[in-house]
């Protein structure tokens, strides 16, 4: 991994999507601290097409019920859908489209995935573990209507959040992945 003087630039280079998070969370008042680094998300016409739910306790059962029904799995007494209490914490990433002449709705949607990643960085930066998931019945209308979304609403998946086993944390700062390489993802317009 390469190294930066800069903490932010440090920040996003060691970034690491850690796909088994611990039980401990951060609390709904130090997310919404977070959010104040979200907030400045790039935003064309500053619509703010987007909206965070997050989804703890219970609300996961609900969740695992309403993917089960839109994936018509139907379990026996006492068995759950394991899938949403992989954390403690989910928060669901909602685009919501406003309409706007000069602003398509593709574009709103990159605002949310922005705003989602920003968060993700700064949970990082925070010191908490996060995975981004989403699925096949994301917005299916079992779904949807958990999460209580608008027609003009998309659930772009959830984000997994908890602590993260310090042992886990060591292994993934002394990791010696190379960073890709850069090539493929730059170019230059073609010339005629």
């Amino acid at each position: 991994m390469k190294h930066f003087d800069d903490p932010v630039l440090q920040a996003m280079a060691s970034r690491r999507s850690v796909s088994k998070v611990g039980p401990t969370t951060p609390s709904d008042e130090e997310l919404a601290r977070l959010l104040v680094a979200v907030t400045p998300v790039a935003d064309h016409k500053a619509l703010r097409p987007w909206r965070l739910i997050t989804l703890r306790g219970e609300d996961r059962a609900v969740l695992g019920a309403a993917l089960d029904a839109a994936a018509g799995v139907e379990r026996a007494e006492g068995e759950r859908n394991e899938k949403p209490y992989r954390a403690e914490l989910l928060i669901a990433v909602v685009a919501r489209h406003v309409p706007h002449p000069g602003v398509p709705e593709w574009e709103q949607h990159a605002t949310a995935a922005g705003a989602a990643h920003l968060l993700e960085l700064a949970l990082w930066q925070a010191g908490w573990g996060v995975m981004w998931r989403s699925g096949l019945h994301a917005n299916a209308p079992q779904v949807r209507a958990a999460h209580g979304l608008a027609d003009d609403e998309l659930l772009m998946g959830w984000l997994y959040v908890g602590d993260v086993d310090p042992e886990h944390r060591v292994k993934l700062a002394a990791s010696r992945k190379p960073a890709l390489d850069p090539a493929p993802f730059l170019g230059t317009m073609p010339r005629a």
